[in-house]
């Protein structure tokens, strides 16, 4: 069986390959270099790779690739190239460089393998990637982009500069021409360049920028006893601070400069270990009963060549004293990571202001999402005294509203505009049936009312886990809410939350424009300013008071659609914000809504700025930030802005 298998490999192997293109273009190129592909040289092999590349023949890529991986071989007697792959150590299997079909099965030892050494595959890849910068395909042109982003080498560069004029789209030419002084930086040729390069980038905020310059400022720990001089120190160093006494003393010691430190213990047993007839180096042991005596024997021992020479921790203080410690710039030239030093300090600069400024967005987009779930506590709390435990439910139900109107209506845009008036009308309708079913009966009542509210908050929960369950339920953004809007590498905020704090904007006119310039307003502020007057007026305080809830439930119900874009839609989504909804308005002033607007700010302004400083543990900025309410209400214990009142009797 083994001779029938290898005579029909044999007659396989034989068969003539005449299905090879040996006019194809490719193939002729490929012969009128062909003794500069089979022998290259780094500095002979460009002409032919630079041929190979304007040719524009679409096999180009392929053969660059395969050339690269030492994947084509040579005919020693036709001098044909063909692609090959090693079946064993005697035989190849061979493919034709025109269009790749397979050849057949050979023998290599008919054939000569082109073994590019790693110089010629550097040139090999940088004109690989020279074509793909000219590429046809814009796809092709991106990616070609990305991999050099990834893994920048030195080829990259010229290949860059000379596609970069001739290339047509407009956002490919920018990107090119910023990663070209990217790569400038790196490997350009002299430090005018570099440094024109890194002075470029000062005050950009980019990522790459930075991990493009921090490389050049790597330094190394050394020492002088004198005063350090050269273009190429980058700062000197403090004992005890910059660094530690016991690295420096083990640099001299590394640099063979100073002796190493002998502990008292370690020459003691030095001594102990040497004793020879009741003698230490000659010095009777007896008499060892001091350290410069025991210091006196052990010099002895060093002069003797039995111990290490060594010095004491009295001594090595002296040592260090002589030495000034300090570092250099090893990565690039002087010049250049100045530059680079200057450039980053200059980025640093900005990064650290525009994390301010990011950090000042976030908190006002916080502000805004309190300010909405506040809002209508405010109303409440403010105009009728009534601490409504269960105002976090109402917009745990807005939220809900928007989820069940999304699952009926499937364009998000129109179901979110339905859903807005659709959660004021059914946390209205709420509001109102709680105040004429329990909180009439309670006024003036503080505890009973809150545990009362408490109670109906807790019922509301487990009525929306028997509806929809303890998942959480989407409610999803238009299209033209994703993303963020993106200042710069530091600076964004999402579009949802500038949607949220246009919201707050159009309810704080809302509700100016209702309580300053309608019939229900001026009532409003006269009930909450004397209930008695206003009941001598002709106002009916009950009905103020049933429509007030109301509308104070209703508003919830819209933020929780608000905030349901934002945050997960639960049955106990309401208990994240209730708390944060009280410390607002209390803050702000009970009843007031400049108040109210203010003390979000305060709240969400203190809530980024503590998880800022504590990023780790937002359970303890909260903590830090309700202890710090505490003791502002101690100060202003009517708030910022103190309501006349009734709110303010209470």
């Amino acid at each position: 069986m083994t001779r029938v298998f290898a005579f029909l490999l044999g007659i396989v192997m034989a068969l003539p390959l005449s299905a090879q293109q040996a006019d194809a273009p490719i193939q002729l190129l490929m012969q009128d270099y062909g003794d500069s592909l089979t022998k290259p040289s780094r500095k002979t092999i460009q002409p032919t790779i630079d041929a190979l590349v304007e040719s524009g023949l679409s096999e180009v890529s392929t053969v660059l690739e395969k050339w690269q991986n030492k994947e084509i071989w040579r005919n020693k007697e036709t001098d044909l190239f063909v692609f090959a792959e090693e079946i064993d150590r005697k035989t190849i299997r061979i493919f034709d460089i025109a269009n790749g079909d397979e050849l057949g099965t050979v023998e290599d030892k008919a054939y000569r393998q082109l073994k590019p050494n790693s110089g010629v595959r550097g040139l090999i890849a940088g004109a690989l990637v020279k074509f793909q910068l000219i590429a046809p395909d814009l796809t092709t042109r991106q990616t070609a982009l990305d991999a050099i982003a990834r893994d920048p080498k030195d080829t990259h560069l010229a290949a860059l500069r000379d596609v970069i004029d001739g290339e047509a789209d407009a956002d490919v030419k920018t990107r090119m021409a910023r990663l070209e002084r990217l790569l400038t930086i790196e490997f350009g040729e002299t430090d005018d360049e570099r440094i024109a390069a890194i002075r470029s980038f000062e005050g950009d905020l980019g990522v790459d920028v930075r991990a493009a310059l921090n490389p050049l400022l790597r330094v190394k720990t050394t020492f002088s006893d004198e005063s350090p001089t050269g273009d190429n120190v980058a700062r000197i160093l403090s004992l005890g601070e910059d660094i530690s006494e016991t690295d420096a003393y083990a640099l001299l010691v590394a640099e063979e400069v100073a002796p190493p430190v002998l502990s008292s213990v370690e020459r003691r047993e030095v001594l102990v270990a040497n004793i020879d007839e009741g003698l230490v180096g000659g010095i009777p042991v007896a008499t060892l009963n001091t350290d410069p005596a025991r210091q006196t024997a052990y010099d002895a021992l060093v002069a003797a060549g039995v111990a290490e020479n060594a010095v004491s921790d009295a001594e090595r203080q002296d040592i260090l004293d002589t030495y000034t410690f300090y570092e250099v710039y090893t990565a690039a030239p002087p010049p250049v990571a100045l530059a680079a030093a200057a450039a980053l300090a200059s980025i640093e600069n900005k990064v650290a202001a525009s994390q301010i400024a990011d950090l000042g967005l976030d908190a006002i987009s916080l502000a805004s999402i309190y300010f909405l779930a506040a809002i209508g506590l405010a109303i409440t709390f403010g105009v009728m005294g009534v601490i409504n435990m269960a105002h976090g439910e109402f917009i745990m139900m807005g939220a809900y509203t928007g989820y069940v109107v999304q699952l009926f209506v499937t364009n998000h845009t129109l179901s979110i505009i339905l859903a807005i008036p659709l959660a004021f009308m059914v946390t209205f309708a709420a509001g109102v049936a709680m105040e004429r079913l329990i909180v009439r009966w309670l006024y003036h009542r503080p505890l009973e009312t809150l545990l009362a509210t408490f109670g109906v908050s807790i019922a509301l929960q487990q009525i929306a886990k028997n509806i929809f369950g303890t998942q959480a339920r989407p409610l999803t953004s238009p299209a033209w809410l994703d993303g963020s809007w993106v200042i710069n590498d530091v600076i964004s905020i999402s579009y949802i939350r500038i949607a949220i704090f246009v919201l707050a904007i159009l309810f704080l006119a809302l509700f100016l424009f209702v309580m300053n310039r309608t019939r229900l307003g001026l009532e409003v502020r006269a009930v909450t300013q004397n209930p008695r007057m206003a009941a001598s007026m002709g106002i009916n305080p009950d009905k103020i008071n049933m429509l007030t809830f109301g509308f104070g439930s209703g508003i919830a119900g819209i933020a929780g659609v608000a905030i349901g874009l934002y945050a997960k839609v639960t049955s106990e989504m309401g208990a994240d914000y209730i708390v944060q909804s009280f410390m607002t308005v209390v803050v702000g002033g009970v009843g007031s809504i400049w108040g109210t607007l203010l003390g979000a700010s305060m709240v969400g302004t203190l809530q980024k700025g503590i998880e800022w400083l504590n990023p780790s543990n937002t359970l303890a900025a909260q903590t830090y930030m309700i202890l710090f309410i505490i003791l502002f209400i101690q100060f202003r214990p009517r708030g910022i802005i103190a309501l006349k009142g009734r709110a303010a009797e209470a």
